[in-house]
């Protein structure tokens, strides 16, 4: 018996037949899908300390469950004192079942931990994508706090294949993500 993550089931079963009846589909091929999760971590103080983008890495690669890549800067800067080639942060892009379970883990458990939350913004990219910054990424239960030297930021991108932000929207809210109003502006 082959393993189908909770939030895969939940699409195939709850939310297409949901999105199929209020967008009037005629195909369950035109519903629109999750493509891919990314995770994105700019790292601009590395330029002083190169340790801090091994941690960063390692930190993220806790979160993700899969392994992460150095983003490198394209050309120089002096007033940053940054040159081309230097590492500047880090990203992974998640698909498939790692991409069910990490929004699962995102929705049930992380966002709840921040501090005084009252849900995400509901501003999307005009395309049907989503992206969401969280300003510390101690709100992951993998990150022990204790190792921790820099709290540093998550940016994570939801890709979509629907093509309307109005499409898009449904889809994240199906998923449980909270926004903050329950209309989309």
């Amino acid at each position: 018996m082959k393993y189908i993550p909770n939030l895969k089931k939940k699409y195939d079963q709850e939310i297409i037949p949901k999105l199929t009846k209020d967008f009037g589909y005629k195909s369950v091929m035109q519903v629109p899908k999750l493509q891919k999760i990314v995770l994105n971590q700019g790292v601009g103080l590395a330029v002083a300390d190169k340790k801090l983008i091994e941690t960063a890495q390692e930190e993220l690669t806790l979160i993700s469950g899969q392994k992460v890549m150095q983003t490198i800067s394209r050309k120089d800067i002096s007033n940053f004192k940054l040159r081309k080639g230097m590492p500047v942060g880090t990203k992974v892009t998640l698909r498939r079942d790692r991409m069910y379970e990490f929004l699962e883990r995102l929705i049930s458990v992380s966002l709840p931990r921040i501090r005084d939350f009252k849900g995400v913004n509901n501003k999307f990219d005009g395309k049907g994508n989503y992206s969401l910054g969280i300003q510390e990424h101690i709100i992951f239960p993998e990150i022990d706090i204790d190792k921790i030297n820099k709290i540093l930021g998550v940016e994570i991108t939801f890709v979509t294949s629907s093509n309307t932000d109005e499409e898009a929207y449904a889809l994240l809210k199906e998923f449980g993500i909270p926004f903050k109003n329950a209309n989309k502006n």
